[in-house]
């Protein structure tokens, strides 16, 4: 498969994952809340049996005759006791003073008369969710990691049968152009010795006829070849190209009494594939054609302007009802005379891929203008 199959094949896998989260998402909030709860009354059971220890270790001491109490600390909690005035006689946390409900979970208990002399007796502890909640992060990491991975896996199998069928296809229209490129340049070579011979209507027709099928042939040779052949770039004479290009298309025109009349100034080059140079030119003119009534003319222009390269093919015909989506694959402005199909998106992709900008002024029944401004001229 091409890499643009491949990234949308990735693509769909991650947002199925996505939207199968979601949908989990939903339960897995509930679970979350009652784990919180459970949580949070654990440690709370934790922090109680802490606060009632000591407490009867307080009371221990208290029907002793020691001097000395060892107050039993813990690594996990803080304590604090109190006089019946409210003052503080003893803390294992300064920060007992600044204890809210939101950071600390808690437990006062009140004292019986005790020789330490204390009223009551807090204890706390900071508490949080970060331990449910890293949890949570884990295991959805984990699911979507696995159901990412599972969805690719089904579609890469789902798809399988047709990326086979597109390579079947690909090597039957390799194997079919290959074939049709001999039978088609003879019978061109032919046509053109016989039109040399002698002049004829049916001559003349079955030749235009004969560039017509060109013309399809190499718009498919392109789009078939183009993902995997690298065009490079040449220094081509420009003017000289786009004269004779203008020649062959003008037997075409003959057939509808349409005069192409050429203002192409001489000494242009580019620096542009041969091919993709000649498959702009042959598709806009072969587009203005189609597209004129009888008897009318077709404009080519050459130029420089402003240090750029400027081919301009005006036609007298139709005009396009939407500009902006002729050069949609596949698209046509009319299908009953056919056009506009792979012909413009041939052009569109060969002038992003060398930077030529691409203008189109139209106007119903009087014609259309393609403009291509080359990035530089020499």
């Amino acid at each position: 498969m091409i890499e643009k199959d491949k990234r949308y094949i990735y693509t769909l896998a991650f947002f199925y994952s996505m939207m199968i989260i979601l949908v989990v998402s939903i339960p897995a909030w509930f679970y979350i809340s009652v784990e919180k709860k459970s949580y949070r009354q654990n440690q709370m059971q934790n922090l109680e049996h802490y606060a009632y220890s000591v407490q009867k270790s307080i009371y221990d001491f208290s029907r002793t005759q020691g001097h000395v109490f060892d107050f039993p600390r813990s690594l996990f909690y803080s304590a604090a006791l109190y006089a019946p005035d409210g003052k503080r006689i003893f803390t294992t946390d300064t920060a007992t003073d600044t204890i809210d409900s939101d950071r600390y979970i808690s437990k006062k208990i009140l004292l019986n008369s005790n020789r330490l002399g204390a009223d009551s007796l807090l204890v706390f502890q900071r508490f949080s969710y970060k331990e449910i909640y890293t949890r949570a992060l884990i295991s959805a990491l984990f699911l979507g990691a696995v159901i990412f991975l599972m969805t690719l896996f089904f579609v890469k199998i789902s798809l399988r049968p047709l990326e086979q069928l597109n390579r079947y296809l690909r090597t039957f229209f390799n194997d079919a152009m290959h074939e049709l490129k001999t039978p088609l340049g003879v019978m061109q070579l032919n046509l053109e010795t016989l039109r040399n011979r002698e002049e004829s209507k049916v001559l003349r027709r079955l030749y235009n006829s004969m560039q017509s099928m060109i013309l399809i042939y190499e718009d498919i040779e392109y789009h078939i070849k183009h993902t995997h052949v690298d065009y490079q770039s040449e220094k081509i004479d420009a003017s000289y190209f786009l004269r004779n290009r203008v020649e062959v298309f003008r037997d075409l025109a003959k057939v509808k009494e349409i005069v192409i009349e050429e203002e192409i100034a001489g000494d242009i080059t580019l620096m542009i594939n041969r091919i993709e140079l000649q498959r702009i030119i042959d598709n806009t003119l072969s587009n203005a054609i189609k597209y004129s009534e009888k008897r009318r003319k077709i404009f080519v222009r050459l130029f420089r302007k402003d240090a750029k390269t400027v081919l301009s093919i005006e036609d007298q015909g139709v005009g396009i009802k939407n500009v902006k989506k002729i050069f949609e694959r596949y698209r046509r402005e009319d299908t009953v005379k056919g056009g506009f199909g792979i012909g413009l998106s041939i052009v569109k992709h060969i002038c992003d891929k060398n930077h030529i900008e691409i203008s189109v002024t139209t106007s119903p029944q009087k014609g259309s203008t393609f403009t291509y401004t080359f990035p530089q001229s020499k």
